[in-house]
Protein backbone atom coordinates (compact mmCIF):
# COMPACT_ATOMS: atom_id res chain seq x y z
CA UNK A 1 0.00 0.00 0.00
CA UNK A 2 1.40 3.38 -1.00
CA UNK A 3 2.36 5.76 1.81
CA UNK A 4 0.20 8.80 2.56
CA UNK A 5 2.49 11.04 4.64
CA UNK A 6 0.26 14.13 4.68
CA UNK A 7 -2.92 12.27 5.66
CA UNK A 8 -1.03 10.23 8.25
CA UNK A 9 0.46 13.33 9.86
CA UNK A 10 -2.88 15.17 10.00
CA UNK A 11 -4.81 12.15 11.27
CA UNK A 12 -2.24 11.53 14.02
CA UNK A 13 -2.28 15.22 14.96
CA UNK A 14 -6.08 15.28 15.23
CA UNK A 15 -6.17 12.08 17.27
CA UNK A 16 -4.06 13.72 20.00
CA UNK A 17 -6.62 16.46 20.60
CA UNK A 18 -4.02 19.24 20.79
CA UNK A 19 -4.70 22.75 22.03
CA UNK A 20 -4.63 24.72 18.77
CA UNK A 21 -3.05 28.12 19.21
CA UNK A 22 -2.30 28.38 15.51
CA UNK A 23 -4.32 29.21 12.41
CA UNK A 24 -7.01 28.61 11.18
CA UNK A 25 -9.39 30.46 13.46
CA UNK A 26 -11.93 27.64 13.63
CA UNK A 27 -9.48 25.67 15.85
CA UNK A 28 -10.66 22.40 14.33
CA UNK A 29 -14.31 23.05 15.16
CA UNK A 30 -17.22 24.89 13.46
CA UNK A 31 -17.63 22.37 10.59
CA UNK A 32 -16.85 18.64 10.63
CA UNK A 33 -14.18 19.00 7.94
CA UNK A 34 -12.39 21.68 9.96
CA UNK A 35 -10.76 19.01 12.12
CA UNK A 36 -8.32 18.18 9.31
CA UNK A 37 -7.83 21.78 8.20
CA UNK A 38 -4.43 22.74 9.59
CA UNK A 39 -1.61 25.10 8.65
CA UNK A 40 2.17 25.05 8.41
CA UNK A 41 3.69 24.23 11.78
CA UNK A 42 6.49 21.91 12.89
CA UNK A 43 6.10 18.65 11.02
CA UNK A 44 3.33 19.81 8.72
CA UNK A 45 5.75 20.91 6.05
CA UNK A 46 5.22 23.63 3.48
CA UNK A 47 3.86 23.26 -0.05
CA UNK A 48 6.84 25.08 -1.54
CA UNK A 49 9.60 23.79 0.77
CA UNK A 50 12.37 21.54 -0.53
CA UNK A 51 11.70 18.78 2.00
CA UNK A 52 8.99 17.55 4.38
CA UNK A 53 5.79 15.54 4.12
CA UNK A 54 4.51 17.44 1.09
CA UNK A 55 7.68 16.66 -0.85
CA UNK A 56 7.42 13.04 0.30
CA UNK A 57 3.86 12.85 -1.00
CA UNK A 58 4.82 14.50 -4.29
CA UNK A 59 7.47 11.80 -4.71
CA UNK A 60 4.72 9.18 -4.51
CA UNK A 61 2.69 11.05 -7.12
CA UNK A 62 5.79 11.28 -9.30
CA UNK A 63 6.18 7.51 -9.20
CA UNK A 64 2.56 7.06 -10.28
CA UNK A 65 2.74 9.52 -13.18
CA UNK A 66 6.25 8.48 -14.22
CA UNK A 67 7.59 12.05 -14.21
CA UNK A 68 8.43 14.84 -11.80
CA UNK A 69 5.14 15.97 -10.26
CA UNK A 70 4.32 18.94 -8.04
CA UNK A 71 1.10 19.78 -6.18
CA UNK A 72 -1.10 22.85 -6.51
CA UNK A 73 -3.97 23.72 -4.18
CA UNK A 74 -5.13 26.48 -6.53
CA UNK A 75 -6.08 24.36 -9.50
CA UNK A 76 -4.50 24.27 -12.92
CA UNK A 77 -4.74 28.06 -13.07
CA UNK A 78 -1.71 28.30 -10.78
CA UNK A 79 0.08 25.59 -12.72
CA UNK A 80 -0.54 27.30 -16.07
CA UNK A 81 0.97 30.55 -14.79
CA UNK A 82 3.97 28.69 -13.42
CA UNK A 83 4.50 26.74 -16.66
CA UNK A 84 4.56 29.92 -18.70
CA UNK A 85 6.85 31.70 -16.23
CA UNK A 86 9.29 28.80 -16.39
CA UNK A 87 9.17 28.59 -20.17
CA UNK A 88 9.87 32.31 -20.61
CA UNK A 89 12.33 32.86 -17.75
CA UNK A 90 15.28 33.37 -20.15
CA UNK A 91 13.67 36.54 -21.51
CA UNK A 92 12.03 35.13 -24.66
CA UNK A 93 8.37 36.02 -24.10
CA UNK A 94 6.94 34.84 -27.42
CA UNK A 95 4.43 31.98 -27.10
CA UNK A 96 2.37 30.33 -29.82
CA UNK A 97 -0.97 29.33 -28.31
CA UNK A 98 -4.07 27.53 -29.54
CA UNK A 99 -6.89 30.06 -29.48
CA UNK A 100 -9.15 28.05 -27.17
CA UNK A 101 -6.96 28.79 -24.14
CA UNK A 102 -8.50 29.17 -20.70
CA UNK A 103 -8.52 32.64 -19.19
CA UNK A 104 -5.75 31.47 -16.81
CA UNK A 105 -3.47 31.56 -19.85
CA UNK A 106 -4.52 35.13 -20.58
CA UNK A 107 -3.96 36.21 -16.97
CA UNK A 108 -0.46 34.74 -17.22
CA UNK A 109 0.11 36.66 -20.45
CA UNK A 110 -0.90 39.86 -18.66
CA UNK A 111 1.21 39.23 -15.57
CA UNK A 112 4.28 38.09 -17.54
CA UNK A 113 3.82 40.52 -20.45
CA UNK A 114 3.88 37.68 -22.97
CA UNK A 115 3.88 38.18 -26.71
CA UNK A 116 1.14 35.79 -27.80
CA UNK A 117 0.67 34.58 -31.36
CA UNK A 118 -2.67 32.80 -31.64
CA UNK A 119 -3.08 29.60 -33.62
CA UNK A 120 -6.53 28.88 -35.03
CA UNK A 121 -7.94 25.78 -36.63
CA UNK A 122 -7.24 25.47 -40.34
CA UNK A 123 -10.91 24.95 -41.08
CA UNK A 124 -13.42 27.43 -39.72
CA UNK A 125 -16.66 25.97 -41.02
CA UNK A 126 -18.93 24.47 -38.39
CA UNK A 127 -19.84 20.94 -39.34
CA UNK A 128 -21.99 20.34 -36.29
CA UNK A 129 -24.59 18.26 -38.09
CA UNK A 130 -22.61 15.30 -39.39
CA UNK A 131 -20.82 14.35 -36.18
CA UNK A 132 -17.40 14.79 -37.79
CA UNK A 133 -15.37 16.06 -34.86
CA UNK A 134 -12.14 16.13 -36.86
CA UNK A 135 -13.64 18.83 -39.03
CA UNK A 136 -16.01 20.64 -36.66
CA UNK A 137 -14.73 23.78 -34.99
CA UNK A 138 -16.11 26.39 -32.67
CA UNK A 139 -14.56 28.86 -30.31
CA UNK A 140 -14.23 26.17 -27.64
CA UNK A 141 -12.36 23.74 -29.87
CA UNK A 142 -9.19 24.34 -31.87
CA UNK A 143 -7.95 21.21 -33.65
CA UNK A 144 -4.39 22.09 -34.68
CA UNK A 145 -2.21 19.90 -36.87
CA UNK A 146 1.50 19.26 -36.49
CA UNK A 147 2.04 20.68 -39.99
CA UNK A 148 0.28 23.87 -38.97
CA UNK A 149 2.36 24.22 -35.79
CA UNK A 150 5.57 23.65 -37.75
CA UNK A 151 4.60 26.33 -40.26
CA UNK A 152 3.73 28.77 -37.47
CA UNK A 153 7.10 28.26 -35.76
CA UNK A 154 8.93 28.73 -39.07
CA UNK A 155 6.99 31.95 -39.76
CA UNK A 156 8.12 33.58 -36.49
CA UNK A 157 10.74 36.33 -36.70
CA UNK A 158 12.53 34.50 -33.89
CA UNK A 159 11.93 31.08 -32.34
CA UNK A 160 9.14 31.17 -29.73
CA UNK A 161 9.79 30.09 -26.18
CA UNK A 162 6.93 27.61 -26.29
CA UNK A 163 3.89 26.22 -28.02
CA UNK A 164 0.82 26.02 -25.77
CA UNK A 165 -2.08 23.61 -26.32
CA UNK A 166 -5.34 22.85 -24.53
CA UNK A 167 -6.02 19.12 -24.77
CA UNK A 168 -8.53 17.73 -23.95
CA UNK A 169 -10.59 20.80 -24.60
CA UNK A 170 -13.85 21.59 -22.84
CA UNK A 171 -15.94 19.65 -25.34
CA UNK A 172 -13.69 16.60 -25.38
CA UNK A 173 -11.60 17.28 -28.47
CA UNK A 174 -8.04 15.97 -28.23
CA UNK A 175 -4.99 17.29 -30.05
CA UNK A 176 -2.39 15.08 -31.72
CA UNK A 177 0.03 15.84 -28.91
CA UNK A 178 2.58 13.24 -30.02
CA UNK A 179 2.93 14.67 -33.54
CA UNK A 180 3.04 18.26 -32.29
CA UNK A 181 5.61 17.29 -29.65
CA UNK A 182 7.87 15.84 -32.36
CA UNK A 183 7.69 19.12 -34.27
CA UNK A 184 8.49 21.16 -31.16
CA UNK A 185 11.40 18.90 -30.26
CA UNK A 186 12.85 19.13 -33.78
CA UNK A 187 12.67 22.91 -33.66
CA UNK A 188 13.92 23.31 -30.11
CA UNK A 189 10.67 24.77 -28.74
CA UNK A 190 9.05 23.74 -25.47
CA UNK A 191 5.57 22.19 -25.62
CA UNK A 192 3.20 23.14 -22.78
CA UNK A 193 -0.16 21.40 -22.45
CA UNK A 194 -3.19 22.43 -20.44
CA UNK A 195 -4.35 18.91 -19.63
CA UNK A 196 -6.68 20.09 -16.86
CA UNK A 197 -9.42 17.72 -17.99
CA UNK A 198 -7.12 14.75 -18.56
CA UNK A 199 -5.32 13.71 -15.37
CA UNK A 200 -6.78 10.22 -15.86
CA UNK A 201 -5.23 9.80 -19.31
CA UNK A 202 -2.06 8.40 -17.73
CA UNK A 203 -4.03 5.42 -16.43
CA UNK A 204 -5.70 4.25 -19.63
CA UNK A 205 -4.60 0.81 -20.90
CA UNK A 206 -2.30 2.76 -23.24
CA UNK A 207 -1.37 6.11 -21.73
CA UNK A 208 -2.54 9.20 -23.61
CA UNK A 209 -1.06 11.58 -21.08
CA UNK A 210 0.74 14.56 -22.65
CA UNK A 211 4.03 13.89 -20.85
CA UNK A 212 4.08 10.35 -22.21
CA UNK A 213 3.33 11.75 -25.66
CA UNK A 214 6.29 14.14 -25.56
CA UNK A 215 5.12 17.34 -23.85
CA UNK A 216 7.65 19.19 -21.71
CA UNK A 217 5.33 20.69 -19.09
CA UNK A 218 1.76 19.78 -18.32
CA UNK A 219 -1.06 20.98 -16.05
CA UNK A 220 -3.55 18.43 -14.68
CA UNK A 221 -6.55 19.22 -12.50
CA UNK A 222 -6.81 16.30 -10.11
CA UNK A 223 -10.20 17.57 -8.98
CA UNK A 224 -11.78 17.40 -12.43
CA UNK A 225 -11.46 13.69 -13.19
CA UNK A 226 -9.85 12.21 -10.07
CA UNK A 227 -11.39 12.33 -6.57
CA UNK A 228 -9.32 15.19 -5.15
CA UNK A 229 -11.02 18.17 -3.53
CA UNK A 230 -11.71 21.16 -5.77
CA UNK A 231 -8.46 23.05 -6.32
CA UNK A 232 -6.19 20.01 -6.27
CA UNK A 233 -3.92 19.97 -9.32
CA UNK A 234 -0.55 18.78 -10.61
CA UNK A 235 2.36 20.29 -12.47
CA UNK A 236 4.21 17.60 -14.43
CA UNK A 237 7.66 17.95 -16.00
CA UNK A 238 9.34 15.70 -18.51
CA UNK A 239 12.82 14.45 -17.51
CA UNK A 240 14.44 17.05 -19.78
CA UNK A 241 12.30 19.86 -18.33
CA UNK A 242 12.95 18.69 -14.77
CA UNK A 243 16.68 18.79 -15.44
CA UNK A 244 16.44 22.22 -17.08
CA UNK A 245 14.31 23.98 -14.47
CA UNK A 246 15.44 22.16 -11.33
CA UNK A 247 14.99 24.11 -8.11
CA UNK A 248 13.24 26.97 -9.90
CA UNK A 249 9.93 25.12 -10.09
CA UNK A 250 8.63 25.62 -6.55
CA UNK A 251 10.04 29.10 -6.34
CA UNK A 252 8.17 29.97 -9.53
CA UNK A 253 4.92 28.41 -8.35
CA UNK A 254 5.18 30.39 -5.12
CA UNK A 255 5.21 33.63 -7.12
CA UNK A 256 1.56 33.11 -8.02
CA UNK A 257 0.30 31.10 -5.05
CA UNK A 258 -1.10 31.83 -1.64
CA UNK A 259 1.27 31.39 1.29
CA UNK A 260 -1.56 29.56 3.09
CA UNK A 261 -2.32 26.49 0.96
CA UNK A 262 -5.30 24.36 1.94
CA UNK A 263 -4.24 21.27 3.84
CA UNK A 264 -7.64 19.78 3.15
CA UNK A 265 -6.74 19.85 -0.55
CA UNK A 266 -3.19 18.61 0.11
CA UNK A 267 -4.57 15.75 2.19
CA UNK A 268 -6.91 14.80 -0.63
CA UNK A 269 -4.07 14.83 -3.18
CA UNK A 270 -2.08 12.62 -0.84
CA UNK A 271 -4.97 10.14 -0.53
CA UNK A 272 -5.53 10.16 -4.31
CA UNK A 273 -2.11 8.52 -4.64
CA UNK A 274 -3.37 5.46 -2.79
CA UNK A 275 -6.61 5.57 -4.82
CA UNK A 276 -4.55 5.40 -8.01
CA UNK A 277 -2.94 2.08 -7.05
CA UNK A 278 -5.86 0.06 -8.44
CA UNK A 279 -7.34 2.85 -10.55
CA UNK A 280 -6.24 1.54 -13.99
CA UNK A 281 -8.36 -1.60 -13.60
CA UNK A 282 -11.35 0.38 -12.27
CA UNK A 283 -11.00 2.90 -15.09
CA UNK A 284 -10.85 0.20 -17.75
CA UNK A 285 -13.96 -1.49 -16.35
CA UNK A 286 -15.81 1.82 -16.20
CA UNK A 287 -14.88 2.71 -19.77
CA UNK A 288 -16.42 -0.56 -20.93
CA UNK A 289 -19.72 0.75 -19.52
CA UNK A 290 -19.37 4.27 -20.89
CA UNK A 291 -18.34 3.05 -24.34
CA UNK A 292 -21.46 0.86 -24.42
CA UNK A 293 -23.57 3.84 -23.31
CA UNK A 294 -22.11 5.99 -26.08
CA UNK A 295 -22.83 3.28 -28.67
CA UNK A 296 -26.44 3.01 -27.53
CA UNK A 297 -26.88 6.77 -27.71
CA UNK A 298 -25.38 6.86 -31.20
CA UNK A 299 -27.68 4.04 -32.30
CA UNK A 300 -30.60 6.07 -30.94
CA UNK A 301 -29.71 8.98 -33.20
CA UNK A 302 -27.58 11.15 -30.95
CA UNK A 303 -24.49 12.86 -32.36
CA UNK A 304 -21.42 12.52 -30.13
CA UNK A 305 -18.82 14.48 -32.04
CA UNK A 306 -15.80 14.28 -29.70
CA UNK A 307 -13.73 11.35 -28.57
CA UNK A 308 -12.34 12.04 -25.09
CA UNK A 309 -13.01 8.84 -23.09
CA UNK A 310 -14.50 10.43 -19.95
CA UNK A 311 -16.60 13.09 -21.64
CA UNK A 312 -20.01 12.59 -23.16
CA UNK A 313 -20.68 15.60 -25.39
CA UNK A 314 -23.94 15.73 -27.29
CA UNK A 315 -24.42 17.90 -30.36
CA UNK A 316 -27.92 19.11 -29.60
CA UNK A 317 -29.10 20.70 -32.82
CA UNK A 318 -28.90 17.56 -34.99
CA UNK A 319 -31.41 16.10 -32.52
CA UNK A 320 -33.68 19.12 -32.91
CA UNK A 321 -32.89 21.16 -29.79
CA UNK A 322 -30.58 23.83 -28.54
CA UNK A 323 -28.12 22.77 -25.89
CA UNK A 324 -29.86 25.12 -23.46
CA UNK A 325 -33.24 23.41 -24.03
CA UNK A 326 -31.71 19.97 -23.70
CA UNK A 327 -29.97 20.92 -20.45
CA UNK A 328 -33.29 22.13 -19.01
CA UNK A 329 -34.76 18.69 -19.65
CA UNK A 330 -31.83 17.04 -17.89
CA UNK A 331 -32.08 19.43 -14.96
CA UNK A 332 -35.80 18.62 -14.67
CA UNK A 333 -34.76 15.01 -14.03
CA UNK A 334 -32.08 16.14 -11.56
CA UNK A 335 -29.37 15.05 -13.98
CA UNK A 336 -26.80 17.85 -13.86
CA UNK A 337 -24.41 18.25 -16.81
CA UNK A 338 -21.05 19.96 -16.58
CA UNK A 339 -21.71 22.47 -19.33
CA UNK A 340 -24.15 23.52 -22.01
CA UNK A 341 -24.37 26.23 -24.62
CA UNK A 342 -26.56 26.76 -27.70
CA UNK A 343 -24.96 23.79 -29.49
CA UNK A 344 -23.67 21.26 -26.98
CA UNK A 345 -24.32 19.54 -23.69
CA UNK A 346 -21.27 18.08 -21.97
CA UNK A 347 -21.33 15.50 -19.19
CA UNK A 348 -18.11 14.59 -17.36
CA UNK A 349 -17.91 10.97 -16.27
CA UNK A 350 -15.64 9.20 -13.78
CA UNK A 351 -15.60 5.76 -12.14
CA UNK A 352 -17.19 7.43 -9.12
CA UNK A 353 -20.42 7.70 -11.15
CA UNK A 354 -22.60 4.74 -10.22
CA UNK A 355 -24.41 2.40 -12.58
CA UNK A 356 -27.65 3.94 -11.32
CA UNK A 357 -26.47 7.42 -12.26
CA UNK A 358 -25.46 6.31 -15.74
CA UNK A 359 -28.89 4.71 -16.12
CA UNK A 360 -30.58 7.95 -15.00
CA UNK A 361 -28.62 9.92 -17.58
CA UNK A 362 -29.55 7.47 -20.32
CA UNK A 363 -33.20 7.40 -19.29
CA UNK A 364 -33.40 11.18 -19.20
CA UNK A 365 -31.95 11.40 -22.71
CA UNK A 366 -34.20 8.61 -23.96
CA UNK A 367 -37.24 10.60 -22.81
CA UNK A 368 -36.33 13.46 -25.18
CA UNK A 369 -38.11 12.87 -28.51
CA UNK A 370 -35.99 13.40 -31.60
CA UNK A 371 -37.11 16.28 -33.75
CA UNK A 372 -36.21 17.73 -37.13
CA UNK A 373 -32.60 19.01 -37.03
CA UNK A 374 -31.99 22.67 -36.34
CA UNK A 375 -29.85 24.37 -38.97
CA UNK A 376 -28.45 27.33 -37.04
CA UNK A 377 -24.70 27.14 -36.36
CA UNK A 378 -22.34 29.49 -34.51
CA UNK A 379 -21.13 32.52 -36.44
CA UNK A 380 -17.72 32.01 -38.08
CA UNK A 381 -14.68 33.16 -36.16
CA UNK A 382 -12.09 35.54 -37.62
CA UNK A 383 -9.01 36.35 -35.58
CA UNK A 384 -9.20 40.02 -34.52
CA UNK A 385 -6.39 42.48 -35.09
CA UNK A 386 -4.15 43.08 -32.08
CA UNK A 387 -3.45 46.72 -31.26
CA UNK A 388 -2.12 46.51 -27.70
CA UNK A 389 -0.40 43.81 -25.71
CA UNK A 390 -2.68 41.95 -23.31
CA UNK A 391 -0.90 43.62 -20.41
CA UNK A 392 -1.16 47.16 -21.77
CA UNK A 393 -4.84 46.69 -22.62
CA UNK A 394 -5.73 45.19 -19.25
CA UNK A 395 -4.11 48.02 -17.30
CA UNK A 396 -5.54 50.78 -19.49
CA UNK A 397 -8.48 52.91 -18.36
CA UNK A 398 -11.65 51.04 -19.31
CA UNK A 399 -15.38 51.17 -19.56
CA UNK A 400 -18.11 48.59 -19.95
CA UNK A 401 -20.32 48.80 -23.02
CA UNK A 402 -23.14 46.69 -24.44
CA UNK A 403 -21.81 44.05 -26.81
CA UNK A 404 -23.76 45.49 -29.72
CA UNK A 405 -21.85 48.77 -29.29
CA UNK A 406 -18.40 47.21 -28.98
CA UNK A 407 -17.40 46.72 -32.62
CA UNK A 408 -14.20 48.60 -33.37
CA UNK A 409 -13.31 49.04 -29.68
CA UNK A 410 -10.21 47.54 -28.08
CA UNK A 411 -11.00 44.73 -25.66
CA UNK A 412 -9.67 45.52 -22.17
CA UNK A 413 -10.64 42.45 -20.18
CA UNK A 414 -11.31 39.10 -21.79
CA UNK A 415 -14.92 38.38 -22.60
CA UNK A 416 -15.49 34.91 -21.12
CA UNK A 417 -18.30 32.76 -19.83
CA UNK A 418 -17.46 30.46 -16.94
CA UNK A 419 -17.54 27.63 -17.55
CA UNK A 420 -15.57 27.22 -19.77
CA UNK A 421 -13.73 30.56 -19.41
CA UNK A 422 -12.38 30.55 -22.96
CA UNK A 423 -12.23 34.12 -24.30
CA UNK A 424 -14.13 35.16 -27.41
CA UNK A 425 -12.30 38.50 -27.40
CA UNK A 426 -8.84 38.88 -25.89
CA UNK A 427 -7.33 41.90 -24.16
CA UNK A 428 -5.64 44.17 -26.70
CA UNK A 429 -7.63 43.07 -29.74
CA UNK A 430 -9.97 45.20 -31.80
CA UNK A 431 -13.41 43.65 -31.45
CA UNK A 432 -14.51 42.79 -34.98
CA UNK A 433 -17.97 42.06 -36.29
CA UNK A 434 -17.47 38.31 -36.00
CA UNK A 435 -16.56 38.65 -32.32
CA UNK A 436 -19.67 40.74 -31.69
CA UNK A 437 -21.87 38.11 -33.33
CA UNK A 438 -20.16 35.31 -31.39
CA UNK A 439 -20.59 37.10 -28.06
CA UNK A 440 -24.27 37.69 -28.83
CA UNK A 441 -24.69 34.07 -29.89
CA UNK A 442 -23.24 32.84 -26.60
CA UNK A 443 -25.27 35.24 -24.48
CA UNK A 444 -22.74 37.94 -23.57
CA UNK A 445 -24.46 41.22 -22.78
CA UNK A 446 -21.54 43.56 -22.03
CA UNK A 447 -17.80 43.71 -22.64
CA UNK A 448 -14.98 45.71 -21.07
CA UNK A 449 -13.15 47.97 -23.55
CA UNK A 450 -10.32 50.46 -23.44
CA UNK A 451 -11.69 53.92 -22.77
Amino acid sequence: MLPTPIADFIDEYCSRGPARFHMPGHKGRFLPECACDVTEFDGAGDLFAKDGIVVDSEAVASSLFGCRTYYSTEGSSLVIRAMLALATRDGNRKVLAARNAHRAFLSAAILLDLEVEWLCAERTDNLLHDGNAAEATCYLSCPLTARQVAAAIDACDRPPAAVYLTSPDYLGGMADVAAIARVCREKGVLLLVDNAHGAYLKFLPVSRHPIDLGADLCADSAHKTLPALTGGAYLHLSPAAASRFGDAVKETMALFATSSPSYLILRSLDLVNRYLEDYPARLEAFLTKTDALKRRLTDAGWSLPYDEPLKLTLAAKPYGYTGDDMAKRLYADDVIPEFYDPDFVTCMLTPENTDEELARLEASLAAIPKRFPMEQTPPPFRLPERILSPRDAFFSPRETVPVEQSEGRICASAAVACPPAVPVAVSGEVINREAVLLMQYYGFETVSVVR
